[in-house]
C-alpha cells in the first residue's frame, strides 16, 4: 500500500497545525468520488496513512476554516489534486497555512 503523509504548519503561529480535518477523496474515470480516509492531523501536526492506489486522481483537503476559527478567513479549504502511480511509494504533501494563504509543495 502507499503512504500518503503530511506536516501541516501554521504560519500565523510558527508552529505545527494540530487538529486539522484532513481528508483524502479518490476521483475516478465515471465521475465516481471515495473517500479514502477522514482523519485529524496529531499533535505534530502530521498525518500518516496507508492506501490502496487505483486508477484516477486524488484530492487532498485541509480544512482550514474549522481550523483557524476565523469568521473573515478568505481561504476555507486548501486542495491539492495529484496522481498516485505507485502503491509501494510515499507520497510526502506538506503545507504551511494561515486565514487568508497557503503553501503547498512535493516532497518525497
Amino acid at each position: 500500500m502507499a503512504t500518503v503523509s503530511s506536516h501541516i504548519l501554521d504560519s500565523v503561529t510558527g508552529k505545527s497545525a494540530v487538529g486539522i480535518r484532513v481528508q483524502l477523496k479518490h476521483l475516478t474515470s465515471d465521475s465516481g468520488i471515495k473517500t479514502l480516509f477522514d482523519i485529524v492531523s496529531d499533535k505534530e501536526g502530521r498525518i500518516v496513512e496507508e492506501v490502496d492506489v487505483r486508477d484516477g486522481e486524488y484530492e487532498l483537503i485541509f480544512h482550514l476554516a474549522e481550523y483557524f476559527s476565523v469568521d473573515s478567513a478568505s481561504v476555507k479549504t486548501a486542495v491539492m489534486r495529484f496522481s498516485m502511480t505507485d502503491n509501494e511509494n510515499r507520497y510526502h504533501l506538506p503545507l504551511m497555512a494561515s486565514p487568508h494563504s497557503y503553501s503547498v509543495w512535493w516532497s518525497e
